[in-house]
């Protein structure tokens, strides 16, 4: 039973990522010219999300920070602010939970950096704060959804909708634009 339930689960995948390849490419390098014109410019890019989508987030500035394929290229400036519990939970009892990344957006960010929400939904509302902020800063927003894309598809600069409503499909899928656009940056800046 679970040999083909995985094999399905494969297929499934599959066929999500060629549905990908053919609508969300142009996006994604897109995407990836922004990223790197803003480490051209001295900016850097601060990332967020919620539970497995703020591990992503996590796992995404690791890459840039540290490396994706080039072991000789300095680190790049990032920060995911889904880190540090003390400062989350300070924020979320003083100010509360929608709170927890529009007051390190204030503490951080500024014009010509570029603020990466992921977020299945596209309806978390600590992220849509935060973007709200980052605009007025002159910040960059990118959000990473699935499904319709929810509210941050319709207010980020720019969004890159996961075309399935299937929950690990969307966040495995973030993973991969991620990859695919550090892998851009880094051979962009550093050959």
């Amino acid at each position: 039973m679970w040999k083909k339930e995985f094999y399905g689960q494969f297929q499934e995948y599959a066929k999500l990522n060629l549905k990908m390849a053919e609508e969300l490419t142009d996006k994604i390098v897109e995407l990836a010219k922004v990223v790197t014109d803003a480490y051209r410019s001295g900016g850097k890019v601060i990332l967020m999300g919620n539970g497995g989508n703020g591990a992503d987030a996590e796992h995404i500035a690791g890459e840039l920070v540290g490396r994706v394929k080039n072991n000789v290229r300095p680190g790049l400036p990032a920060i995911a602010v889904t880190t540090n519990t003390s400062v989350l939970t300070a924020i979320g009892n003083d100010f509360g939970f929608e709170s927890i990344f529009h007051r390190q957006i204030e503490a951080f960010g500024k014009a010509g950096d570029v603020a990466i929400g992921f977020s299945s939904s596209g309806n978390s509302k600590n992220i849509i704060k935060a973007f709200e902020l980052s605009k007025e800063r002159g910040i960059k927003t990118v959000s990473l959804t699935g499904g319709d894309g929810g509210i941050l598809a319709k207010t980020a600069d720019i969004n890159i909708n996961i075309p399935t409503y299937t929950h690990p499909r969307i966040q495995e899928a973030h993973l991969t634009v991620g990859h695919m656009v550090c892998e851009f940056v880094e051979k962009e800046l550093f050959g």
